[in-house]
């Protein structure tokens, strides 16, 4: 299979590199020949005790997750399972696809981003070279770090073959404190107050009361919600601590086992819109203090929009009522200012035909980010045309 990649590679025509295919409406549509990864699905090695893990790019996300989980083991940046998005089956992605869209879940308000948890990696540039990056050690300081490069490159710069990645122990609690009533300003700050506390909380979100979670929560009701993971002692007084310091906000109930994976789940694979193929779909990264300001100002020029905050309001999922020729993109991008961006996750392609997916770079990041490519792929070969340029 390799040598294949190679030869493909060097044929020098465009190539459409995927994995699971989990997410085939993420960025925009790349002409070229087919190069599947999804036979590279090899777990290289597993080392518990090290936690560290190397595999190839087409082992499913699935799989991994299951093997993970007999080793009491996770991927703490809580990695999406977007196929319902796409009207895909739950459980088609690959680990090569979440490195390549760089997409992180709830978890990464503690645990960090995808590409913190990237050690190294193996892959095949435009020109067919084999090159080797990072390795199984936390800490690699050999040079440029060029895994945390090729994480969230969409398959631009390189055609992964090898992926290192640091594994954590799964949390054997994980509850979630529920801020029943709560919106506005007084949500926000009611995050960044857990956040910023001794509880270590380990996710934090917020859902309006228009958004149906089909039972999840109660119905109607705004509500702010702290996830707390760790052994039961530990939760247990953490949220005691919580439960002190947001004493008269709000009603406060605990969500326990099931019920809060259920909930987190939810929100992570952005179930609300998979449910929904009539709504386009964004996914915007703002400071927490300002998502929910953007979500409303999206609301209030598009009544029927829908949406709710992770990451302590970082992260803002946006659905906006199909049928609109940019998917309302001056309104959204415009809510982020000049401190955060707008990917649009979902449209149909006659829109994103004249609709960035991706928000443009300045023009001195833009000229960077060529000048890497051109060093990357000289013939732009690797999924040309995916992220707009």
């Amino acid at each position: 299979m390799l040598s294949d990649i190679i030869d493909a590679v060097r044929a020098g025509q465009p190539l459409r590199i995927t994995g699971g295919d989990s997410k085939p409406g993420l960025g925009h549509a790349v002409t070229g020949a087919d190069l599947c990864l999804s036979p590279l699905a090899d777990l290289i090695s597993h080392e518990p005790a090290e936690l560290i893990l190397v595999a190839q790019p087409g082992l499913p996300l699935a799989e991994l997750n299951r093997l993970l989980s007999a080793n009491g083991q996770a991927l703490a940046f809580d990695p999406p399972d977007l196929g319902p998005l796409y009207g895909r089956p739950a459980g088609g992605g690959t680990l090569g696809g979440i490195v390549a869209t760089g997409l992180s879940g709830p978890g990464r308000v503690k645990a960090g981003a995808v590409r913190d948890h990237v050690l190294g990696m193996t892959a095949i540039s435009g020109d067919g070279r084999t090159f080797r990056s990072g390795g199984k050690v936390v800490k690699n300081v050999t040079g440029f770090d060029l895994p945390k490069l090729l994480t969230g490159a969409h398959g631009t710069l390189g055609i992964m073959t090898e992926i290192v990645v640091k594994v954590l122990p799964a949390p054997p609690v994980s509850k979630t404190l529920v801020l029943a009533g709560i919106e506005g300003a007084e949500a926000t700050r009611a995050m960044a107050d857990a956040l910023g506390s001794a509880a270590e909380v380990g996710a934090a979100a917020w859902t309006p009361s228009y958004l149906p979670l089909d039972g999840l929560l109660p119905d109607r009701t705004p509500c702010a919600l702290l996830r707390l993971d760790g052994v039961s002692v530990s939760v247990a007084d953490r949220l005691s601590a919580l439960d002190r310091l947001l004493a008269g906000r709000a009603a406060m109930a605990v969500l326990d086992g099931d019920e809060s994976a259920a909930l987190w789940s939810c929100l992570r694979d952005a179930m609300p819109f998979a449910e929904r193929p009539d709504l386009d779909v964004w996914r915007l990264s703002v400071p927490p203090m300002a998502g929910m300001g953007a979500l409303s100002a999206i609301r209030a020029a598009i009544p029927r929009a829908l949406g709710w905050l992770d990451w302590g309001g970082g992260l803002v999922w946006v659905g906006v009522p199909g049928g609109m020729s940019d998917a309302g993109a001056g309104i959204v991008r415009g809510s982020v200012g000049t401190d955060g961006h707008a990917t649009l996750m979902r449209a149909p392609d006659p829109v994103k035909a004249v609709v960035p997916v991706f928000q443009l770079l300045p023009a001195p990041l833009a000229a960077l980010t060529a000048r890497v490519r051109a060093q990357f792929d000289p013939a732009g070969i690797l999924n040309p045309g995916r992220m707009g340029a």
